[in-house]
């Protein structure tokens, strides 16, 4: 991805969110956003970067919105549009922090607005992947394993359905904060999963995508710096993006975990989420992020990966499993069972998934069978399920990594 590519992405759900604060038009703001990237996609890289990128792209797709809202007002004679009222220096270039012009960043309150109680959870976690995390409808499809041209519609619903509740663009009451917070944070962790192990295309990392969602998730704990649910994810996201310098090697390739060098490990991230994971669990009810937490911070305090207290991992996911029991925990349990109790105790926990539909075509139930067929000495059946999970992945350096460990095997 090119700087300038990077920057547009960083800088989508700022301008997006500062256009719907000014004109409150969710769906038109949207569009004219994407017309002002496209336009600095092709302007930036000819014509170098202006003084103030985001002020030029506000510039630029505030224009759009008022043509939209006018083109809308003469087809409807609405002469008393309030839409059309547009400040007479809405056109000029911002100064620096002249919050008139949109230098403060409303990301934050955009993420709550597509977390709208008139939305289901499902089209409130895609809304705020498309509008905020700057994911394509394919991407957000994949993330929940259904078909794009169902996203689309899901998408197009949801925007419809904001402006039809006629949604203010602010921060909820706090009678609302509670629910809109656990969408909230669900949708980061996509962002972050997404960027940490991309979907499909050619590189296993996106990192402008972990990187905002650690700033999204940075900016929600300054709101609530006493809620152990936004430390906990804060601090799962910190200890797994430590990982990512030791992930790949030439070429980008797929370095599992138990083969990384834990040299090239961040551990200022460690430390950090280490301290975060730790204050919450001693101060607040325990809750699913704080766990996978827990968790990710025994693996990377692990000196080595046959130091890694297994036990308390697996003890970890049995609690885990407790409040919030899904295919992928289970998943997960099942390699830690197969790591305390044997490969076959682990494969026997894979069967019970196979009858869910939620993941029984999903590269990943084929992947760990692999790799437990391959720790139970099955060299046949392993090679037979690395294929499949080459097979089912859309992602790129997986489908190298898979494909690589079934030649190993055969």
């Amino acid at each position: 991805m090119t700087d300038v590519e990077s920057l547009l992405r960083e800088l989508t759900p700022q301008v997006l969110g500062t256009l719907v604060r000014r004109y409150e038009q969710f769906d038109a703001c949207e569009d004219a956003v994407q017309e002002a990237m496209l336009d600095a996609a092709v302007q930036w890289p000819r014509d170098g970067l202006p003084d103030n990128p985001r002020a030029w792209l506000i510039t630029v797709a505030s224009r759009r919105v008022v043509d939209h809202v006018r083109s809308e007002h003469a087809r409807r004679r609405r002469e008393e549009s309030v839409a059309v009222s547009v400040p007479a220096d809405a056109f000029v270039a911002p100064a620096p922090g002249d919050e008139r012009h949109g230098d403060r960043d409303d990301t934050l309150t955009l993420l709550f607005l597509c977390c709208h109680p008139a939305l289901s959870p499902p089209s409130q976690l895609a809304l705020t992947l498309r509008a905020v995390g700057g994911l394509t409808t394919a991407q957000i499809a994949g993330a929940f394993l259904v078909p794009e041209a169902t996203m689309a519609q899901r998408i197009s619903r949801a925007k419809q359905r904001i402006k039809a509740a006629g949604a203010t663009f602010g921060m909820p009451p706090e009678g609302e904060r509670g629910g809109r917070l656990r969408v909230v944070l669900h949708v980061l962790y996509l962002i972050f999963n997404e960027g940490y192990t991309a979907t499909s295309g050619p590189d296993l990392h996106r990192p402008e995508l972990t990187r905002e969602a650690i700033r999204l998730a940075r900016a929600v704990r300054r709101l609530l710096p006493d809620d152990g649910e936004v430390a906990g994810l804060l601090a799962l996201m910190l200890l797994t993006e430590a990982r990512r310098p030791a992930r790949t090697g030439p070429g980008g390739r797929l370095i599992p975990l138990a083969e990384q060098d834990r040299g090239l490990w961040d551990r200022a991230l460690v430390e950090e989420g280490v301290a975060l994971v730790t204050g919450a669990l001693s101060s607040s009810p325990v809750g699913p992020y704080q766990l996978q937490a827990a968790i990710a911070a025994v693996h990377d305090e692990a000196p080595t990966a046959k130091e890694t207290d297994w036990p308390q991992i697996l003890a970890l996911y049995d609690m885990l499993a407790a409040i919030e029991d899904n295919p992928v925990v289970r998943l997960n349990q099942a390699v830690a069972v197969a790591m305390v109790h044997g490969p076959r105790a682990g494969l026997e926990r894979l069967d019970d998934l196979a009858a869910d539909e939620r993941m029984a075509r999903h590269h990943r139930l084929a992947s760990v069978r692999a790799h437990l067929l391959d720790m139970a000495g099955d060299e046949a059946a392993a090679v037979a399920a690395y294929r499949e999970a080459a097979r089912l992945t859309t992602s790129l350096p997986e489908r190298r990594y898979l494909e690589e460990r079934a030649s190993r095997q055969s």
